[in-house]
């Protein structure tokens, strides 16, 4: 699957992908490693490579609640992603840190589903 071809890799000096910028009709918008835009949705291409570049990926280890389809949620960590798909594990009581621990995993779809939402 991918990310759309005509999504424009984005990566800072040091080589890391940090997103892509995708063209919309005369401006641009910045999407994250997520498939979410960051910021304003309509920029020139300078500010989208900022917008990217100054999020950086630290957002990835953040936590996140995902909405189950029975209407619950549970927190939640990243444990990859890429273009093809996301895939978290449950965070209960900081599990996903334990070493060795079973971890319940949801592979979820790219662009990451509005039911995965970072910790308020």
């Amino acid at each position: 699957m991918g990310a759309p071809a005509d999504w424009y890799p984005h990566r800072r000096d040091d080589g890391e992908h940090v997103g892509w910028i995708v063209h919309d009709v005369g401006t641009f918008r910045a999407v994250d490693l997520l498939g979410r835009t960051v910021g304003t949705p309509s920029v020139d291409w300078v500010d989208a490579e900022d917008l990217l570049t100054e999020r950086g990926i630290g957002y990835l280890a953040d936590r996140y609640h995902l909405r189950l389809p029975d209407g619950t949620e549970q927190p939640m960590r990243i444990a990859e992603v890429s273009s093809d798909g996301i895939v978290v594990i449950a965070d209960d009581f900081g599990a996903a840190s334990a070493v060795g621990a079973a971890h319940e995993r949801f592979s979820l779809p790219f662009p990451a589903p509005e039911s995965l939402r970072a910790d308020p």
